[in-house]
């Protein structure tokens, strides 16, 4: 067994999609051009999927008004500060500045342009 895919709902999935394929390095793997606009978003390095989509049974969550601590999309860089600068030229938003742990893994928490939260992260010490 394997993890296929973790899923949240965006406000509008084409647009995210349009810049998570830009910006992050993303390619959509399938997309439904009506609603609930599911996309799934495949990471072409790790073979990670996300999917994100609007249905109109669920309202979709407030991400900008959470804690980025509860939920977020980390990305593992070699350049923290690079990529951060980068993404906030595209639109993304800085939520605090970049900080560096005791065990020397130097992170940095933005927002999407829909306000979901994502971490760029490189570690003192690799995860895999």
């Amino acid at each position: 067994m394997k993890i296929e895919h973790v899923a949240y709902p965006m406000p509008d999935p084409p647009a995210a999609a349009r810049w998570y394929a830009e910006h992050l390095g993303f390619r959509v793997a399938r997309a439904m051009e009506r609603s609930p606009y599911t996309c799934f978003l495949l990471d072409p390095d790790t073979g990670a999927m996300i999917e994100i989509y609007n249905n109109p049974a669920i309202a979709v969550p407030d991400y900008a008004s959470m804690d980025p601590l509860l939920l977020h999309l980390a990305f593992a860089v070699d350049d923290v500060a690079a990529v951060r600068r980068t993404l906030l030229a595209a639109g993304a938003t800085p939520v605090g500045e970049i900080t560096v742990t005791p065990d020397g893994d130097e992170l940095a928490m933005l927002r999407d342009p829909w306000g979901f939260a994502i971490q760029l992260a490189r570690r003192g010490t690799p995860m895999t």
